[in-house]
């Protein structure tokens, strides 16, 4: 693995992401219609302010127990986010991307160019990186 590959070599490029005033149901729906973890959130200017991860979620309907419709409806994206989330460029290292998630516990990073969002890199995307494929599962 080349340490010093840019990140825009391995970055997903089509990205979904939701905006801070969206509910909590439309959050809900993403996750549910798409197999990836973490969405990036904008502001009005599509600025990155924040991000939310499936294991957010997890964790706010366990803290909060069930939510009814309403709440779904009601409860806006900005309110449970991770907000000022850490962003990268797509000529920064996929060694520094590695180093970002081993010493602060990310799972995903954006990749952001004159302040707009072109990407996403994840823990998974750094691990078939690393090993080119799929390996196969042993029985």
């Amino acid at each position: 693995m080349d340490k010093l590959a840019p990140l825009r070599d391995i970055m997903t490029r089509e990205i979904i992401s939701l905006h801070e005033e969206d509910s909590l149901l439309h959050v809900n729906k993403t996750f549910e219609a798409f197999s990836f973890h973490h969405i990036p959130i904008l502001d009005t200017k599509r600025r990155v302010v924040g991000m939310i991860s499936k294991t957010d979620l997890l964790q706010l309907s366990s803290v909060q127990h069930a939510f009814s419709e309403e709440d779904y409806r009601r409860i806006k994206i900005k309110d449970f986010m991770t907000p000022n989330v850490f962003s990268l460029s797509p000529d920064d290292s996929v060694g520094l991307a590695a180093d970002l998630f081993i010493t602060n516990n990310f799972h995903a990073v954006t990749i952001v160019e004159d302040g707009e969002l072109v990407g996403l890199v994840t823990t998974h995307d750094l691990i078939k990186y690393a090993f080119g494929k799929v390996l196969p599962i042993r029985e």
